[in-house]
């Protein structure tokens, strides 16, 4: 049996025509061929359950959870829907593991609303089920209801007898969802613990790894995720692509590139297209585009040749963005149709829109969004504005942020930037009224918050924050700093506070940045010469920037700035952005 199942790997529909088989070796040839074995699959996997059941062969319990992950995309719901029904034929609709899978398929197909009624009609809900709902609501955009779910969850999981893996690695994964980060690692380290009424302390497998391993990247915890790879070291876990893959990720987005590419570097043989996209999304993030472009060449060029997929070329465009190339940027979104046969996504026509608009080419991204194929959403729009306010195109901003507000009406960045639009051309009747239809809405400004990791502790601040502990100190070090920047030259750049405020009082709002007490929070508590890294959730503003590359050179400091679009690296009174973000 063992040669029929290499034949399956390497030619699927030779041994299917030639060789009569039991179930579990047509599983293992659909589960090949959704798994993108080597040499590539010529058929697909529902092509091969059809021939399977041609073939009177009657699909079992492990059938369909190898099946269901092909379909995972909103065009693939028919051929869901067709395969839950044979499900439901066979009678493995309460299998956890085939129940789990269907929550899976509906979740990648958008489909919220079968999700639920599979959950619903469930007999037993384990907690793999509940996660799977939670994460359909999550990734529909429903935070809030992912949360409720999620509480259920949690009481379901505390009151568990007995708590294996599965279950742990679920609930940490559950608090990612839901954007939990700080207590999916709270519940990383209460996993290490031994337990009363458990024999043994529960190991993590590298599911729960690559979740912790994402969370810490999200908050910026380089410490805590440096000690995660350590565990990893030091119980000797085979460390995979998907492994390898989070720790690149990790590392790149806690600000430590060298650190993720090493660890790339070190996958060696094992790198596939999840991992070179991965080092090119961050390369990408860092601004380093030849670098992109050499590692794209790469995978096309190496031994075993890789072909980029769609996050790939996200990557790849998004570099184009950081630099303003717009001919190499179009020259790869055509290549990604016409070489590689990758249908663009709203991403990939959102970076397009950025790119065209970034260069002062607006017209170009007016009509590339009327050529596309898909309505236009939130992200077209926002990057259409992207490029309007580096112009100071005041109309198109006006524009396009109307639009974003009637895809999103309960979107308060956007009501806060049409406010700056109408300030900054003196329109204050329009400013008052844009801020009054939020209050009636109930829409609330989202506070710039920037975080820092001081010896493994995560530290937040808000603009005008007086929280911390030690928050008189650290006015006292941000007024120590500002009044030495002063001395070097430094005046603020007020047009970035489109208040009606006078000069004095948009100098004092510019001062008290979320960003700025974080550095004055780590020059006060860290050693000379210690880099900095920030998390930013809003845009870094002008002044902000132009204060961090002083302070780098002032205070002899390396200083890593992550944030909602990508990263600045500043380094001797300048940054790796070039000024152009």
């Amino acid at each position: 049996m063992s040669k029929a199942i290499i034949i399956a790997y390497t030619n699927p529909i030779f041994h299917i025509r030639n060789l009569k088989l039991e179930s579990f070796v047509w599983n293992i040839i659909i589960r090949a061929i959704v798994q993108n074995v080597s040499p590539p699959p010529r058929h697909s996997p529902i092509s091969v359950y059809l021939r399977m059941r041609n073939h009177c062969v009657r699909p079992d319990f492990h059938t369909f959870p190898f099946l269901l992950p092909s379909f995972n995309n909103p065009i693939h719901l028919p051929l869901g829907h067709r395969t839950h029904a044979q499900i439901l034929l066979f009678g493995l609709d309460q299998d956890p593991f085939v129940r789990t899978s269907l929550l899976n398929m509906y979740s990648s197909c958008g489909d919220l609303t079968s999700a639920q009624r599979v959950f619903d009609e469930s007999v037993s809900r384990d907690l793999p089920a509940w996660n799977s709902l939670v994460n359909a609501y999550a990734k529909a955009g429903l935070v809030d209801d992912a949360r409720k779910l999620f509480d259920d969850a949690r009481k379901l999981f505390d009151e568990m007898p007995e708590r294996n893996v599965i279950s742990w690695s679920c609930l940490i994964n559950g608090y990612f969802t839901c954007g939990k980060y700080k207590e999916a690692l709270h519940l990383f380290r209460e996993m290490q613990l031994p337990k009363p009424n458990e024999a043994f302390v529960v190991k993590p497998n590298e599911f729960t790894l690559s979740t912790v391993l994402s969370a810490c990247g999200r908050l910026g915890a380089l410490q805590q995720g440096k000690w995660v790879h350590a565990y990893i070291d030091k119980y000797q876990v085979e460390i995979d692509v998907v492994l390898g893959t989070a720790l690149i990720d990790m590392y790149a987005k806690c600000g430590s590139l060298e650190r993720a590419k090493r660890v790339f570097s070190a996958l060696g043989s094992k790198k596939d297209v999840q991992a070179y996209s991965a080092m090119i999304c961050c390369l990408a993030m860092y601004g380093l585009t030849d670098e992109c472009f050499q590692l794209f060449s790469e995978m096309a060029t190496g031994n075993n040749t890789i072909n980029p997929n769609s996050v790939t070329f996200v990557g790849i465009l998004g570099a184009c963005v950081h630099q303003g190339l717009v001919n190499e940027g179009e020259s790869y979104f055509t290549m990604m149709t016409e070489k590689f046969g990758i249908t663009p996504s709203i991403q990939h026509y959102g970076c397009m829109v950025d790119l065209y608009g970034r260069a002062g080419l607006i017209e170009e991204a007016e009509s590339f969004i009327a050529s596309m194929p898909m309505e236009p959403d939130v992200l077209i729009w926002g990057s259409l504005l992207s490029g309007s306010r580096m112009l100071g195109d005041i109309k198109t901003c006006e524009a396009a942020l109307k639009r974003i507000i009637q895809l999103d009406p309960m979107n308060s960045g956007a009501y806060v930037l049409l406010s700056n639009v109408y300030a900054k051309t003196g329109r204050w009747i329009e400013v008052k009224r844009t801020r009054h239809e939020m209050e009636v809405k109930g829409i609330k400004k989202v506070p710039g918050c920037s975080s820092v990791e001081v010896e493994g502790v995560i530290h937040e601040f808000v603009v005008g924050d007086e929280s911390h502990k030690e928050s008189e100190k650290i006015y006292a070090m941000l007024n120590e700093i500002m009044h030495r920047l002063r001395e070097a030259g430094y005046v603020s750049d007020i047009k970035e506070v489109l208040l009606d405020l006078d000069e004095e009082g948009k100098e004092m709002v510019l001062s008290y940045h979320s960003e700025k007490l974080a550095i004055a929070f780590c020059l006060m508590k860290t050693r000379h010469g210690t880099p900095v890294r920030i998390i930013k959730n809003l845009r870094i503003c002008g002044d902000c920037h132009l204060v961090m590359k002083m302070i780098s050179k002032l205070y002899s400091r390396e200083i890593v700035v992550r944030d909602c679009n990508r990263f600045h690296h500043f380094n001797d009174g300048s940054c790796s952005c070039r000024d152009f973000w």
